[in-house]
């Protein structure tokens, strides 16, 4: 708990990286949670998931009121693996908003990836009970029904995708198939993320994860190779790029010297 034991701030001069506040925009500098927003939404938008988190944190430092800091905070935590925080933080906004619709999401997804099934889909069914309609909570949904083997997921993630127009949305179920190692289900819906926002060089991204998890290799180069178009600095994308050329390279010496026999 160590790394996220300021994510609640009780004052501004806590628990600022030295990175964020370089990298802050003036109207954050001048104390504006609005600009943090923004600034976690953007970095969230280029899969920088622990920027996102801390810019997120900086905002609940100015308005602890900020209900979509707090689920923002929330899944940017489960997006990096900490799903015991991700249940601990989103607990602890419960007793701030209760039954918060989105927070009883999070929660959910905290508990099913730490294991605890039952607890989480009734959270997860209480949550789309709440008042109001969201993304978040059907993407839950049909997260703890990949998990428990049901064909019905679809619905739930194509209800996600009605519910909110955002690129985001598709992209990030596409991480949930990922995660639970579905990679085709995957890249039908980071191809419907390219498709909505092709400017997006993580979307790219992901689409050329979900090819390459696939064995399509040629289409993941290509994904790879168009999001290093958009973001040529990507040391991600140009790894996995490398590692499929070397792959191919090394392939063919096999096939020339099986040839040369």
């Amino acid at each position: 708990m160590a790394r996220f034991d300021r994510l609640e701030f009780d004052n501004e001069s806590e628990g600022a990286p030295e990175d964020l506040e370089a990298a802050s925009p003036p109207e954050a500098e001048r104390g504006d949670q609005t600009a943090w927003m923004a600034r976690a939404d953007d970095h969230r938008r280029r899969g920088l998931h622990e920027n996102a988190l801390r810019y997120y944190s900086r905002a609940l430092e100015l308005d602890r009121t900020l209900v979509t800091g707090w689920v923002g905070q929330v899944q940017m935590l489960i997006l990096l693996g900490e799903y015991p925080e991700a249940e601990l933080w989103s607990r602890k906004a419960l007793e701030l908003f209760r039954g918060q619709g989105d927070l009883m999401a999070g929660r959910a997804q905290a508990l099913a990836r730490i294991g605890d099934q039952a607890q989480a889909m009734e959270l997860a069914d209480a949550a789309l009970r709440q008042e109001g309609d969201s993304a978040y909570r059907w993407m839950v949904r049909g997260e703890l029904l990949i998990a428990g083997r049901d064909d019905v997921d679809r619905h739930c993630f194509d209800k996600a995708v009605q519910a909110d127009r955002d690129w985001l949305v598709p992209l990030e179920i596409a991480l949930i198939y990922l995660h639970h190692g579905q990679p085709s289900k995957a890249l039908l819906r980071a191809r419907q993320a390219v498709e909505k926002s092709p400017g997006s060089f993580y979307a790219w991204m992901i689409q050329g994860d979900c090819e390459r998890a696939t064995g399509l290799d040629r289409q993941a180069k290509h994904s790879y190779e168009r999001c290093l178009e958009l973001s040529p600095r990507h040391q991600d994308a140009s790894r996995k790029l490398a590692a499929i050329e070397n792959q191919g390279w090394s392939l063919a010496r096999g096939v020339r010297r099986l040839i040369g026999r």
